[in-house]
């Protein structure tokens, strides 16, 4: 056996062992078993695949677009699929459908990644304090949270996004506000799971202050709930992000935003059906994707519920 091999095969016996010799080292051996179970599941995996192919996309868009995503031909405009130079045909414009796509992907994970950092941390927050205060605190912050819930998600974020102006960073910022309650809801059931356990009153006896407790013995528990409910909120975040663009409230034109273009195609849909159908597929098939890599990690961080469902 090689000393390549030999070194592997003691990393893995180190990440496999049952009785781990430190706090990092049983990190690792859970981060690693966790790996192992989520790559045993194919479905999570093709979601997974499909994510990191959209990362590249996104990253290498200048190098992989074969057009620039704003510039105009007239004279070819409406070309259909298949088209020397133009693979996914042009748009009403003459512009290149697939180079859009491509930069449309940047757009796409920037409303992601922004949503995902800002609403599960507010509601992280919210519903902590909520559950560890309790009485006349937890009353009002769930009052609103019921407030919020009590809308359908698309409607307060056009009410929002009405109120803020057009644009992406509103419309981003109408999403996190629409989309934090659920995470509040979790992380206060969560909160009242712990909040009277054994470990946090002997927490409270060697004089940890509220703030700490919550910060650095609360969340973390909560964490494993939060990540899962995020990975499946990401297909309702990505839909809610292109009915904003397709009403002409998100991105603005020329952006190459994949709801926008939805719209713009839907005035030729029965000729050139193309126009519109590529960006919703793209739509369909990140959103997708966001569902089956949800699926496997609730599999992983919650097996008792992964096996109910």
């Amino acid at each position: 056996m090689s000393r390549t091999s030999q070194d592997r095969q003691t990393w893995r016996q180190w990440l496999l062992t049952d009785t781990p010799t430190s706090r990092a080292h049983a990190r690792a051996v859970a981060a690693y078993n966790g790996w192992l179970r989520l790559r045993a599941n194919h479905m999570a995996m093709l979601g997974l695949y499909i994510l990191l192919a959209l990362l590249l996309v996104a990253l290498l868009a200048p190098w992989l677009a074969p057009h620039d995503p704003l510039a105009q031909d007239l004279a070819n405009r409406l070309q259909p699929l298949g088209t020397p130079g133009h693979p996914l045909g042009t748009d009403s414009l003459g512009r290149d459908i697939l180079s859009r796509m491509i930069y449309g992907a940047r757009i796409t994970l920037y409303i992601v990644t922004l949503v995902a950092l800002i609403a599960p941390i507010v509601g992280l927050l919210v519903g902590t304090v909520a559950g560890y205060a309790g009485g006349w605190t937890d009353a009002i912050l769930m009052r609103v949270t019921d407030i919020f819930l009590a809308f359908p998600r698309l409607v307060l974020a056009l009410a929002f996004v009405a109120a803020l102006g057009t644009g992406i960073e509103n419309a981003v910022l109408a999403i996190s506000i629409t989309a934090w309650p659920p995470y509040a809801r979790i992380a206060r059931a969560e909160t009242l799971t712990f909040r009277n356990s054994d470990f946090i009153a002997a927490i409270r006896l060697q004089g940890a202050r509220p703030l700490r407790i919550i910060t650095r013995h609360i969340w973390p528990l909560c964490l494993s709930s939060l990540i899962i409910r995020v990975t499946l909120d990401m297909a309702g975040i990505i839909l809610a992000a292109a009915g904003l663009g397709f009403l002409g409230l998100g991105a603005q034109p020329p952006s190459p935003e994949w709801g926008a273009m939805v719209a713009e195609g839907r005035k030729f849909i029965l000729d050139h059906w193309w126009v519109s159908t590529m960006p919703g597929l793209a739509i369909f098939t990140v959103s997708l994707a966001f569902n089956l890599l949800g699926d496997g990690m609730r599999d992983v961080l919650d097996p008792r519920e992964g096996k109910s469902g």
